[in-house]
């Protein structure tokens, strides 16, 4: 049976070759992984997920103290370098003895033979040096150190957002995630959902700001609660479901969800309107689809209709729309800290991604009745991505003005980790002239 760190180094590993997402890797991984305690998954989810925060941070200080080229040590070297590193500077319940031996047994089962010592020696130096992060004297370079997140991204939130707002998301996207569900308030009661969650030893805290919109703490595997699998919750960020506030669907009416899958925002969507009325919710991929219908029979909602489409192009077998939800593929950079290896990715070029959305949008927007709101949203701070493409949409598109959103002071806002304890988002309403 593998240990806890070497379970955690194959995902690691696994991670790094771009297989799939964090969270999914984590979750199939602890799934399939029979004899674990909860002390050891615990303690894989925390390292697996620290390592990948602070890649950029451990890899520097790899960099700064070894006389090889970082691209000659080889994956699992890394790996275990940076696992080792993390130990010793981020957990303070590993003994120091403990993060430099377990990382040398690691090490040990490699085909080179010196790669133990040489963990061994640069682990025991930094620890004697006191464990400095490598400072160059460069703001943008020692900021992007320091918070592990590559210039790019460091660059590009100065420049939207000021320095001041920049460290701000810098310093959110290196803390935990909360678990927030979305109750389904639509089909139970909130004092049954809170009973049947507080039953099995779940803790409840409820937003201030969203209705039906709660933390959830010690539940471990929310698909394991009795709850989940009587459809009584979703999970879901609080922006996510302050986006399907703005929306602001009535019972009755006709909304269509362009860019649906999972599935999330229309179930929201639809427990929002009592399970009244048709909403359309689509995907471009047949098994996305599946996944909006299972978890809308989960949930009981059958005023749900999930179908394949591609949101740029117009289809005129879908009706005209009382509300349209334009949630778009982006970036995610507004997610940073629930898939942190998001951030590693090679910079795409904004304007060809604010150039999908904005053929999204256009789209979207025809199917739209007179006096009908649309809400242009993404998972992404970045302003070219968000401002720019509504803008733009306003300018060129004279039967089309702003709203002004229900619960903000403008028709659009941006929304920082800080707000909300969130994720990341951006939401802009959009009206069509009578």
């Amino acid at each position: 049976m593998l240990t806890p760190r070497e379970i955690c180094l194959r995902l690691l590993d696994s991670t790094d070759r771009g297989q799939e997402y964090s969270n999914i890797a984590l979750d199939m991984t602890l799934r399939s992984s029979d004899g674990l305690s909860p002390v050891d998954r615990r303690f894989i989810a925390a390292l697996y997920y620290g390592v990948l925060e602070r890649r950029l941070t451990l890899d520097e200080i790899i960099k700064a103290r070894s006389s090889r080229p970082s691209d000659r040590l080889g994956s699992e070297l890394r790996q275990i370098l940076r696992m080792g590193l993390y130990q010793l500077m981020y957990m303070d319940t590993v003994p120091e003895s403990a993060a430099v031996n377990e990382s040398v047994k690691l090490a040990s089962k490699l085909k080179n033979p010196a790669a133990a010592g040489f963990v061994n020696a640069l682990l025991r130096n930094f620890i004697r040096d006191g464990m400095p992060i490598p400072k160059t004297g460069v703001k943008l370079k020692d900021l992007s150190v320091s918070y592990s997140c590559p210039e790019w991204i460091v660059k590009t939130w100065i420049r939207d957002y000021g320095e001041k707002a920049a460290v701000g998301i810098l310093e959110d996207s290196l803390k935990r995630a909360p678990i927030t569900a979305r109750l389904n308030t639509c089909k139970f009661s909130l004092e049954e959902i809170i009973r049947e969650l507080e039953a099995e030893e779940v803790s409840v805290k409820l937003s201030d700001f969203t209705d039906s919109c709660a933390d959830l703490f010690g539940c471990g595997s929310v698909e394991t609660l009795s709850a989940y699998k009587k459809g009584m919750l979703h999970i879901q960020d609080q922006s996510c479901q302050i986006c399907c506030a703005e929306l602001d669907p009535a019972p009755g009416g006709v909304v269509l969800d362009l860019c649906s899958a999972p599935g999330g925002k229309a179930f929201t969507l639809a427990e929002m309107m009592g399970d009244c009325g048709k909403l359309i919710a689509c995907d471009l991929h047949k098994n996305r689809v599946r996944l909006i219908s299972s978890g809308a029979k989960r949930l009981g909602l059958g005023c749900i209709e999930a179908l394949e489409n591609d949101a740029k192009k117009f289809n005129p077998a879908f009706p005209a729309a009382d509300r349209v939800l334009c949630d778009v593929p982006c970036s995610g950079l507004g997610v940073i800290r629930r898939k942190p290896e998001i951030k590693y990715r090679a910079e795409e070029d904004p304007f060809a991604i604010s150039a999908a959305q904005y053929a999204i949008l256009s789209t979207s927007s025809r199917y739209l009745k007179p006096g009908g709101k649309l809400i242009y949203s993404t998972c992404t701070l970045r302003r070219a991505e968000n401002d720019r493409v509504v803008e733009k949409f306003i300018s060129e598109n004279p039967d089309f003005e702003p709203v002004k959103l229900k619960n903000f002071t403008d028709w659009k806002v941006t929304i920082t980790p800080d707000k909300f304890n969130s994720d990341g988002f951006f939401i802009a309403g959009i009206q069509r002239k009578r």
